[in-house]
């Protein structure tokens, strides 16, 4: 099966990291493409970010036609019910694919993102996921997301700061990382805080080769029908 993977932002060297990760899923036989936008934000910070790059995704993914399923490499699920309205394929977010997983194994838990922008959007998703009872807590780390390319010491410490307040004030039994530059730090945040620590791309990249693999394809009924005008 061929998974095309879609960084929102034009950032290429965030793109090129990204793939890397990815194909680190990847089930025999699965090959793993990843392409960005050219134009539009470097990256994606907020209701405008994302507002601002969804026509250039779609114009991509039109373009990409070779693609057995899309997985949307932005927390924020960038477009991900527009790209859906486009294609039969299944279209996968990471923060969709990382919050149900993360609700399979643990009671509760709380995600870590960048800047406080970028909340309200994902807390916003999560009761649309219906996962509002258990995802007790969105935080920014206050890192922004090109800042994450260089992880530095301070950057490190912080989040595991956070992790240790939302254990102790929150009773938070797992962790998910709210953005795709954190793709590299979650098994070793797992290990030194001992709960699971969860990034989206395995879980995008793993849940949409499964999708494929039963078959599964994205109703053309009612709101993911297909446009007008296409």
């Amino acid at each position: 099966m061929k998974i095309l993977v879609v960084n929102p932002n034009t950032t290429s060297k965030m793109t090129e990291k990204i793939l890397e990760s990815a194909r680190k899923f990847a089930f025999p036989g699965t090959t793993i493409s990843a392409s960005n936008p050219i134009v539009g934000p470097e990256s994606i910070q907020g209701y405008y970010d994302a507002a601002v790059c969804v026509p250039q995704i779609i114009e991509l993914i039109k373009q990409e036609k070779d693609f057995d399923a899309v997985v949307i490499s932005c927390f924020d699920d960038t477009g991900l019910d527009a790209i859906r309205c486009i294609t039969d394929k299944p279209v996968i977010g990471i923060g969709e694919a990382a919050a149900i997983y993360a609700g399979r194994l643990a009671c509760s838990f709380a995600i870590i993102t960048t800047l406080s922008r970028s909340v309200p959007g994902i807390e916003s998703n999560i009761y649309k996921y219906g996962l509002g009872s258990i995802c007790k807590k969105v935080v920014a780390s206050g890192i922004p997301v090109l800042e994450l390319e260089k992880m530095d010491p301070v950057a490190l410490d912080r989040i595991n700061v956070t992790i240790h307040q939302l254990i102790r004030n929150f009773d938070i039994e797992a962790i998910v990382l709210g953005c795709a530059g954190m793709v590299d730090l979650a098994n070793k945040l797992s290990r030194e805080h001992n709960i699971p620590v969860i990034e989206g791309i395995g879980c995008g990249i793993t849940l949409a080769q499964s999708m494929v693999k039963i078959g599964a394809k994205t109703s053309k009924s009612g709101g993911y029908a297909q446009p007008f005008k296409f």
